[in-house]
């Protein structure tokens, strides 16, 4: 379709209107998957409006995940999108097959402590257990107080849900409204900035340093009218940043004057195979802050538990909101993981990997140091490296059969006209290091 063909079925020459148009003609299949549309600058010419105009248009296309833009090989139309994948998360998904899967972010199921000796302990124990009703307390006492224990702060509720994600979209349905302003630490978690596209929220990006997000940054974010500040006090992911005590306190300078107009949500991700210290923000602003933390990586992504901890204003909320929907996390799941805190070999079991996750980290920066890729090794099971060029990096890879996470989805501001690639570590064994860091060395270089 020429970009005057194309322009002819444009009724409405706004931003919002070609978009528009390009979508329906997507949806009806005039316009096919690999179909490669006109230039900014062509259809502009034909519409007679601005390239700004059909710029802004094509980024809406894009963040609807209907087109793709390759720089000098142009615009071109996706396929057919997976329904259950939103668009950041098809990014990454979106890959070849490798014999070196490096992408997922999942955790090593080898380093995961034996579910089936506290299945067992549960089962027996099952006869014993309080008869669960529909409006019994969400979260079982025995994991209450392993909780409570361990949480950086005294927490007037606690509760547990389906995970971290769902975590954070359960705590900004009840924190932000349609249109707030919401500072987000950038690179970020995919999913959260999808999380955030699809409320409505408004992201503001914080940039990080290596102690954490930068204060002058989060100033001018609060600045900015921000409703909810999102921290990932460790393991960052993508960077694998952990904020130092020092940091945490700079950040609580910053929002303490407008503690009382904001909240803060913290996601605690890798939770216990975090090699640094546990911080938080809580006993620093009192009652402004939501802490959530995940059982994901370290006890098994199937569990879906993640715990959160905060106000009752926020949290009373919340487990009122879900008893309209899911209503609780198996109480079932609950008592295996309370078990699997206290197992003694289950608690060496996490421990053995977050020793093993960080020496894997350590092995692959000095590996790439020796190809003289100098990055620090993080924590968590993620390692974040900057490229030349981002499509150049992730062909050559493929070429040595080494499959790693584009670093494009994990902006919510563009990088700038170089690029990273996200290598996971959960997956990368010590025979593999050296090939991974000199094909890693490789495909950075111009």
């Amino acid at each position: 379709m020429s970009p005057q063909e194309l322009a002819d079925l444009v009724t409405d020459r706004t931003p919002r209107g070609i978009a528009a148009t390009i979508a329906r003609l997507v949806h009806t299949g005039d316009l096919l998957p690999g179909h490669r549309l006109p230039t900014v600058r062509q259809l502009a010419l034909a519409l007679g409006v601005s390239p700004a105009t059909v710029g802004s248009a094509w980024q809406s296309l894009a963040s609807a995940g209907l087109v793709v833009s390759r720089g000098r090989a142009g615009t071109s139309v996706l396929p057919e999108p997976a329904g259950r994948l939103p668009p950041r998360y098809r990014d990454l998904a979106d890959g070849p097959a490798a014999r070196l899967h490096l992408a997922g972010g999942t955790p090593d199921p080898a380093l995961l402590p034996d579910l089936a000796p506290a299945l067992a302990r549960v089962a027996l124990r099952a006869p014993t257990l309080a008869t669960s009703g529909y409006l019994d307390d969400p979260v079982v006492p025995e994991l209450e107080r392993l909780l409570r224990a361990s949480w950086p702060f005294l927490a007037q509720r606690l509760t547990v849900v389906d995970g971290a994600v769902d975590a954070i979209s359960r705590v900004l349905e009840q924190v932000s409204r349609f249109g707030d302003r919401v500072a987000v630490e950038d690179p970020g978690f995919p999913p959260v900035l999808d999380l955030l596209d699809h409320l409505g929220l408004e992201r503001v990006a914080v940039a990080l340093d290596s102690h954490g997000p930068r204060p002058d940054a989060l100033a001018e974010a609060v600045r900015a009218g921000v409703r909810v500040v999102l921290l990932q006090p460790r393991a960052q992911n993508p960077t694998g940043v952990s904020t130092s005590p020092t940091r945490v306190r700079e950040l609580a300078a910053v929002l303490r004057p407008a503690a009382s107009r904001l909240w803060v949500v913290e996601d605690d991700h890798s939770g216990e195979i975090a090699s640094s210290r546990d911080v938080s923000l809580g006993p620093l602003l009192a009652d402004r802050v939501v802490h959530v933390r995940s059982y994901s990586k370290s006890h098994g992504p199937d569990l879906r538990i993640a715990a959160v901890g905060g106000p009752a204003l926020v949290l009373d909320g919340l487990v009122a909101r879900r008893m309209l929907g899911p209503g609780w996390t198996s109480r079932l799941l609950q008592h295996v993981l309370a078990d699997l805190l206290t197992d003694a070999q289950a608690v060496e079991a996490v421990a053995h990997a977050r020793r093993v996750y960080h020496g894997r980290r350590r092995a692959l920066s000095a590996a790439l140091a020796h190809h003289g890729v100098h990055v620090p090794p993080g924590d968590g099971i993620n390692v974040w490296i900057p490229v030349h060029d981002e499509q150049t990096a992730l062909a050559r890879l493929e070429a040595a059969g080494v499959r790693v996470a584009r670093g494009r989805p994990f902006f919510s501001v563009p990088p700038g006209p170089h690029g990273f690639v996200r290598v996971s570590v959960g997956a990368l064994r010590s025979q593999d290091v050296e090939a991974v860091a000199a094909a890693l060395a490789a495909a950075a270089a111009p």
